[in-house]
């Protein structure tokens, strides 16, 4: 085959929607630099780039199979790849980085985008460097960790304390778990215990950042990480040591607008000792890369996150990778005894012969505290994730008290209706007394308690974060945004039907009451990607009425707040917002990060690549009193199947 031929299917496999514009322009690019490059290599490079774009950072020439019938490739196609002799070329360097500027590099049977093989090398050199650190000595852990932990069943494992005690041991570790496992708790815990020692043998405490990946993550984190201080039984000098503000990864870097630099790097390293991301599902490849190449070689790095649940947008699951051998433990024998020496838990059926350094550095937390055993979200959620249709079927069938399922195919009751009201037929009133409401909750508590035009900006303030607060009790899920059951088509319904019911003042444009998100990161106002606002009319500092947007006022933040006062939330003029959506609904993916008091997840009708495993557990897993599930048992079916597999070699490099 001539190269000439190859261009020409690539073009017809770009028509056909196999490959993307950019994937061919990018071979197009090796074929103009490279003359004499082999087709099968202009081929390689289209597709390591059509992967890099579904989250895969490698083309992983082992796995041809499984990403032909993933991706619908041709059969021709892997016939080619299938070659063991890889082709020659100056712009195809091998792993030992020879020639040095070629923009693809072949690492045995994994081929990568030469920013990509940099970045995995990166993680794994900057994970691997830490988990070699001088442990701390057993003198005196033990007693804080009774102390922290002061649980008297000597028969079940108390996997926070084992959590803890591992990571006070090194500098690096993970702790993983499903919703309301008590991450938070655990690593506030972490943070007294560290804080305690470093007091008792310093005068100055140990700098301490918080992290997350997104707005909603860092705002939920800090709701939570102050409440956990206020039980947690240290000193007051230790207590205050401890710090509240939790940031995001992009603020947390110095993110250069337009630019992929951060302020932060090797060069100008971080000013802390100790760093705390959470929801580290959804940090990227890249984003990894940069913390790390940002982190001073003392400083300790804790990873909290879910590792069943959806990995990240971008490129890589570094979560997932790190801690896919987490259920088993796999403990090495003088793990297991230091642990029993130090907490007293015994973890001797998680040690296994083939325990590897990375394992004595993760603990995955067991029991959820949110849902009890009789929880059916809880149920649910841990069938979906073990694959369990039979059970799956059976909740789905029966009739909980938090979920209810609704067959779209049979369903009477349109989905921006079951938006308006909340299933309020369905579900009873909670306990407080408050039934569902759907949208009608966060939309009646704006009109109800709207302050009077002679109150002050710090009145209007607080009724604006009461109005935020009460639009996260529903949020509608969805898998795509196109389509009948995308998000595009949904927002346009419910705001028809909430502007038909007198709701709202119009279903267009800008209005009070209309709920939007950022779908890019705006430095100049301080908004980044993901996070949620509601426009609301309010008064400026001049006292004239105008639509604002109000968004949640994290802590650490640099935005100036037009109507000024001590902000509970921050208030920008729609005029300087670009990159907006209206968010009735929202994709599974958007909402990482986020709980809703009831969530009503919306499974598409057709076959999408999209409908996983992972997925489907991460939108049964934002709710926390209520769910709704409306869709077909065929696509639930079809979710319990197919898995999310990212293909890198992250794990590989950690195995030593």
């Amino acid at each position: 085959m001539s190269r000439e031929t190859m261009l020409v299917l690539l073009i017809d496999a770009t028509a056909r929607y196999l490959l993307r514009p950019l994937d061919l322009a990018f071979a197009r690019f090796i074929a103009e630099r490279d003359p004499a490059a082999e087709p099968r290599l202009l081929l390689m490079a289209a597709l390591a780039s059509r992967l890099l774009g579904d989250g895969h950072p490698c083309l992983d020439l082992q796995a041809l199979d499984a990403l032909a019938a993933e991706h619908a490739w041709p059969e021709a196609w892997v016939d080619l790849l299938a070659n063991p002799t890889p082709p020659v070329s100056p712009l195809l360097a091998s792993a030992d980085g020879l020639p040095t500027n070629a923009p693809l590099v072949l690492d045995r049977h994994r081929l990568y985008l030469r920013r990509y093989w940099q970045y995995e090398c990166g993680v794994a050199q900057g994970i691997l460097g830490r988990l070699h650190g001088n442990p701390t000595p057993i003198e005196g852990l033990r007693g804080e960790l009774q102390r922290l932990f002061p649980v008297a069943d000597s028969h079940h494992i108390e996997w926070p304390r084992v959590a803890c005690a591992l990571s006070a041991r090194g500098s690096f570790s993970v702790i993983t778990g499903g919703p309301g496992t008590g991450k938070t708790t655990t690593v506030v815990r972490l943070l007294g215990l560290l804080q305690t020692r470093h007091l008792r043998e310093r005068s100055a405490p140990l700098r301490i950042r918080l992290a997350a990946p997104t707005g909603k993550a860092a705002a939920r984190l800090n709701t939570s990480i102050a409440r956990q201080i206020e039980r947690l039984d240290v000193s007051e000098a230790v207590r205050a040591a401890i710090p509240q503000e939790v940031e995001t990864l992009h603020r947390l870097l110095g993110a250069r607008p337009d630019s992929r630099r951060y302020a932060h790097h090797q060069r100008y390293p971080l000013h802390l000792d100790v760093l705390v991301i959470d929801e580290a599902s959804m940090v990227d490849l890249e984003m990894m890369a940069a913390v790390l190449d940002a982190l001073p070689s003392h400083a300790r790095l804790i990873l909290l996150g879910d590792k069943d649940q959806l990995s990240s947008v971008e490129a890589g699951a570094v979560l997932g990778d790190l801690s896919h051998r987490a259920e088993q433990g796999h403990y090495s024998a003088d793990i297991a005894s230091w642990l029993h020496d130090t907490c007293g838990d015994d973890v001797r059926a998680f040690v296994h012969d083939d325990a590897q350094p990375l394992d004595q550095h993760i603990a995955m937390l067991r029991r959820s505290h949110r849902f009890g055993a009789s929880s059916g979200i809880g149920c649910l959620a841990v069938a979906v994730n073990a694959g369990d249709a039979q059970q799956v079927h059976a909740l789905l069938g029966s009739r909980a008290e938090d979920i209810a399922w609704f067959s779209s195919g049979a369903a009477d009751t349109p989905l921006a209706i079951i938006a308006m009201n909340g299933d309020a037929d369905r579900f009873e009133a909670a306990p407080s007394g408050d039934a569902p409401q759907g949208f009608r909750f966060y939309l009646n508590r704006l009109q109800r308690q709207r302050p009077s035009t002679h109150e002050g900006l710090l009145a209007h303030q607080s009724w604006a974060h009461d109005v935020l607060e009460a639009f996260n009790h529903f949020q509608m899920l969805c898998a795509v945004r196109q389509g009948p059951a995308g998000t595009e088509r949904l927002n346009r319904d419910i705001a028809a039907t909430l502007w038909n019911a007198g709701l709202i003042e119009s279903d267009r444009g800008w209005y009070e009451g209309r709920p939007v998100m950022m779908i890019r990161n705006d430095y100049s106002l301080g908004l980044m990607n993901g996070d949620v606002g509601i426009t609301l009319r309010m008064p400026g500092s001049d006292g004239v009425y105008r639509l604002y947007v109000a968004f949640p006022m994290t802590r650490g933040s640099s935005l100036t707040v037009p109507n000024g006062g001590d902000a509970q939330v921050r208030c920008v003029l729609p005029s300087r917002l670009g990159d907006v959506a209206t968010v009735y609904a929202m994709t599974v993916h958007k909402s990482q990060g986020s709980e809703f008091e009831h969530t009503t997840l919306v499974l598409p009708d057709d076959a999408s690549p999209i409908l996983t495993r992972e997925w489907l557990y991460t939108g049964i897993t934002r709710a926390r009193r209520r769910l709704s599930l409306i869709g077909t048992l065929s696509s639930v079916e079809q979710a319990l199947t197919q898995r999310t597999r990212r293909y890198s070699g992250l794990a590989e490099r950690l195995a030593f």
